[in-house]
């Protein structure tokens, strides 16, 4: 992972792509803090899913962003977010839809025998270890504790 947005950082500079270049540069400056964050915790660099964890984070702050400058009609700013979330999505896992979320809820509510709320963490661990990147867990969550509820 590291190594595929080093290479693309490369080739925005090479291409002398503004807006590429200072997303891929906030991304490595945000790997590089976790990084000495870890060691001073004891820990390793982060790992490939640590990494997509910090992706997804990014993402989520750029749409928030994204609607805060959208709904006071910054549409400059807006589509400044826009771009840089294009851009993080590149390194992303596709996601998962609708049915697609369902499905592996069912499957692993079925895998850790899941059988009422209190088993909740069970699922959602598999979740994690199964489809990291690919779903917001968010709204899996409430998902889940739907399918658990009733």
């Amino acid at each position: 992972m590291r190594e595929t947005i080093g290479e693309a950082y490369k080739a925005a500079m090479k291409a002398r792509d503004q807006r590429r270049t200072g997303t891929l540069r906030a991304i490595n400056a945000a790997i590089k803090d976790k990084d000495i964050a870890n060691r001073g915790d004891g820990k390793g660099p982060l790992t490939s899913e640590e990494i997509l964890v910090l992706l997804q984070k990014m993402v989520k702050q750029r749409e928030e962003s994204f609607a805060i400058y959208a709904e006071a009609g910054r549409n400059d700013l807006a589509t400044v977010e826009k771009e840089e979330i294009d851009i993080l999505n590149e390194f992303l896992p596709k996601g998962l839809t609708e049915a697609e979320i369902d499905d592996a809820i069912k499957a692993a509510i079925a895998k850790t025998g899941a059988a009422s709320i209190k088993d909740m963490g069970k699922v959602i661990a598999e979740l994690r270890a199964s489809h990291a990147g690919q779903m917001d867990f968010g709204k899996a969550s409430a998902a889940v504790k739907g399918m658990l509820a009733g």
